[in-house]
């Protein structure tokens, strides 16, 4: 039998030739895979690394927190659009830390999946948020838990925490109920700057603060002062804010319809007036770096906020500047990713997804409507585009599956577009 078995053999090598060999050849095992370390540096100013400012929230108080397959349900809808950088802006509640074990989860389910985050620590002043008068050259005794969470997320998730950002909008000086000096997000920025220098953080991890343009030394010279300059150069880079509509209702500088603009049809009247409002975002981000310079600092600006809100009963709607609505929304955020993505900066548009806590007693609120998404998931007419290609198919939010709003009916959508007002007729209500 031994003998037939050989014989039996041979003549089917012989028959199948060397290629039945080489089927025969045991698999060859797969080469490991190379896991590309994507930091800070890559990521920023990077247009293949889109960004956005994210909340989630769909309630009108962050009492209720948006759970963890909410917010994969998010996560996958932005992924869809190319975001692939989000900014968050406080640890103390559980949104933060539950975005990254979303993240985490979803890298898991999927290899192909990839997001980072701008990890956002929320500073404020002595008897911030009370009845108490704020004193705003005093710090607040929380600040200091808030940054040791901060750091305690970044060293559990070093693959998804890229950046922390010490303060949201935190010196300047409009923000009456919070605001600090310079001082107390420069000793904070040192504190995590130190934690790197030592191991304890990664020395790849960008360290900034999130601000408006004034508060970076682009506006008055009262933000001019030896912190602030200390402060830039502390910091991996600046991130900052600039909002051409929300600086104040109606900005002459750039708002209206100017004299021989009359005579253009109402779409371009509104077109010139919102790329006047781009060129005003990029002064404003021009002082900040003129500013930068005359201290002989070179830091990368990078945009940590800007947006143009969809809706608005109050200054800027109908009866005030006539700012709000869909299509300006929409020439905004073109402007914007064109602007920075051609210039190698990252713009963390504000914001993904409407948010109703932030007026919480007043639905029409412009605080609201800043989303390129409803709270229920349709896309509003920034986003049009990409329904039509059918990015979005089978990705849904709260349920709902990814539609136009105004049913995808743009003459329906224009009904509600007013042109700006002539130069010096805004009304004010």
């Amino acid at each position: 039998m031994k003998n037939i078995k050989h014989i039996i053999v041979g003549l089917l090598l012989s028959f199948c030739g060397w290629s039945c060999k080489e089927d025969m050849k045991a698999p060859e095992t797969p080469k490991e895979q190379t896991i590309k370390k994507v930091t800070a540096k890559d990521i920023l100013g990077n247009p293949d690394y889109l960004a956005i400012s994210y909340g989630g929230y769909r309630m009108t108080s962050r009492d209720s927190q948006p759970t963890i397959p909410q917010l994969k349900e998010d996560m996958k809808l932005l992924h869809a659009m190319d975001i692939k950088v989000l900014r968050t802006y406080n640890v103390q509640l559980a949104q933060a830390s539950n975005i990254l074990k979303a993240i985490k989860e979803l890298k898991e389910e999927d290899a192909s999946f990839e997001m980072y985050v701008m990890l956002g620590a929320w500073i404020d002043c002595l008897n911030a948020w009370t009845e108490l008068e704020p004193n705003h050259n005093v710090e607040s005794p929380d600040n200091a838990a808030e940054i040791d969470r901060a750091v305690k997320l970044a060293q559990q998730y070093p693959d998804i925490v890229k950046i922390i950002a010490v303060g949201n909008e935190a010196m300047v000086k409009w923000a009456t109920s919070y605001y600090v000096q310079p001082d107390v997000i420069l000793k904070w920025v040192n504190h995590l700057q130190n934690l790197k220098a030592t191991g304890t953080l990664s020395k790849d991890l960008w360290i900034t603060s999130s601000d408006n343009f004034a508060s970076w030394g682009g506006g008055e010279n009262q933000y001019h002062v030896k912190a602030l300059e200390d402060l830039i150069q502390a910091v991996d880079y600046l991130s900052v804010h600039t909002y051409p509509m929300h600086d104040t209702h109606y900005n002459p500088a750039f708002w209206g319809v100017f004299g021989h603009e009359n005579e253009r049809t109402h779409l371009e009247k509104i077109d010139v007036a919102m790329l006047r409002a781009k060129k005003y975002a990029m002064a404003q981000t021009d002082s900040v770096a003129s500013y930068m310079k005359s201290l002989g600092i070179d830091k990368p600006i990078h945009i940590g906020e800007t947006g143009w809100a969809s809706a608005s009963n109050g200054l800027y709607g109908p009866n005030g500047s006539k700012a709000t609505d869909e299509y300006k929304e929409a020439l905004y955020y073109e402007h914007m990713r064109d602007w920075t993505n051609e210039n190698g900066m990252s713009c963390f548009y504000f914001e993904a997804f409407d948010e109703p806590w932030k007026d919480a007693h007043n639905s029409g609120g412009s605080e609201n409507h800043f989303g390129l998404f409803t709270v229920d998931g349709k896309a509003k007419y920034a986003l049009w585009k990409l329904v039509d290609q059918q990015v979005f198919k089978g990705l849904t939010r709260n349920g709902n599956p990814i539609t136009k709003t105004y049913n995808g009916d743009k003459e329906a959508l224009l009904t509600d577009v007013l042109s700006p007002p002539e130069k010096g007729k805004v009304l004010v209500n």
